[in-house]
């Protein structure tokens, strides 16, 4: 029986992803292997979000062809965000893989394969509409495309069934599951044009049908809510700029939902949001914290930000600690900015901010929000 191994780069997506690679792999009459050094075939799903996750990428790969020399070795195959740099480009750069898979071709015709028999992934969305100008997903992942609710809650169900009691419903935007619009075709305009700015790209909020009645992400999470095993439902990533009311209205009354809301802010200054394309100002991002937080009384805040974005100043960096320390959040990820060849601030901003400045103000962002709280951070699977 053939043997594949699947080495997973990234976030929650990508994990879930190759659950759903390993169902292909199974369903083949593939077997999986805990080391690489015995597959038949290595599939590497790939995260392209900043450079040293490529750069994991590279060493692994490099490990593999110091293994096995000049000895016959397995097939390898790239999936994952780093496709967004070309099948040609990535097998002269990386000569080892014999394959680039966008992962858009691993579908759901084959159940996941779930190492945690208790909490399980469920992707609702993938791709991206949203256009933030550091961010590469809407490239290497294209449109955003919802999954049916009855596909979904098939897939609950049967995960009930299973024994499993809590999942995480996944999304690049979770809460706008079911209101992306068809046909955007700005990868293609920002991608072929020689020179554009930032007004040429489209704010977040237009990206989407804003809801005439409840938003379909609330009624899906109260049709899963009713099936009985799930005692706990979790979902990530949420954007500001569409935390519905009446979602913050469930989460309050809807004791199945996880009181951690992760809600990505990248940056506490009004003119690098701007410059991010993030649609929204401090003062709505503070606002929207309020409002969940006078209605989930129990709530712990997660977020995500970017310091030595292009031409963010000490002001700008102030403003970002001045917001951090107003939220209180119960923790955050903080990157040092890297361009990402692809994206529109890659071509339009120059990386002007020193390293040693980056590496300085995430230093001071960690101390003040992680260090203090190290036995009181969430579980974030």
């Amino acid at each position: 029986m053939p043997k594949y191994f699947i080495k997973t780069f990234g976030c929650q997506a990508n994990k879930s992803d190759s659950e759903r690679i390993a169902g292909d792999y199974q369903a083949r009459g593939y077997e999986e292997t805990l080391s690489w050094k015995e597959a038949d075939e290595i599939v590497i799903n790939t995260c392209s979000v900043r450079e040293r996750a490529e750069d994991r990428v590279k060493g692994f790969l490099l490990n593999i062809d110091k293994y096995f020399g000049n000895k016959p070795r397995p097939k390898i195959i790239l999936t994952g965000c780093m496709i967004h740099h070309g099948a040609v480009a990535l097998r002269k750069n990386l000569p080892l893989v014999d394959e680039v898979l966008p992962i858009g071709e691993v579908g759901f015709n084959s159940p996941a394969i779930r190492h945690d028999k208790n909490h399980a992934w469920v992707p609702i969305s993938s791709g991206c509409n949203s256009f933030c100008t550091f961010c590469i997903v809407p490239y290497a992942r294209g449109r955003e495309k919802s999954r049916p609710q009855e596909d979904i809650l098939s897939e609950v169900n049967d995960l009930a069934a299973q024994g499993y009691t809590e999942i995480t419903l996944l999304g690049q935007n979770v809460n706008s599951y079911g209101l992306e619009k068809a046909g955007i075709g700005y990868r293609k305009l920002l991608m072929s044009r020689e020179s554009f700015t930032l007004t040429d790209i489209p704010s977040n909020q237009s990206q989407y049908f804003p809801p005439d009645s409840t938003p379909p992400f609330v009624s899906l999470i109260r049709q899963i809510s009713q099936i009985g095993p799930i005692q706990k439902i979790n979902f990530m990533t949420s954007n500001p700029w569409d935390f519905w009311d009446s979602l913050i209205d469930e989460i309050a009354v809807n004791k199945k939902l996880d009181r951690f809301i992760h809600l990505p802010v990248q940056s506490g200054s009004n003119r690098i949001l701007q410059l991010m394309n993030r649609g929204y100002t401090r003062e709505d991002y503070l606002s929207l914290i309020n409002r969940i937080r006078a209605k989930v009384k129990d709530v712990q805040i997660g977020t995500d930000i970017i310091v030595g974005f292009p031409g963010e100043t000490e002001a700008d960096f102030a403003a970002t600690v001045d917001l951090v320390n107003q939220v209180g959040f119960q923790v955050a990820f903080a990157a040092q900015y890297s361009p990402r060849p692809g994206t529109a601030a890659w071509r339009i901003y120059p990386d002007d901010i020193p390293a040693k400045v980056k590496k300085a103000r995430w230093q001071i962002l960690d101390k003040i929000i992680n260090q203090p709280n190290l036995s009181n951070r969430p579980i974030i699977r």
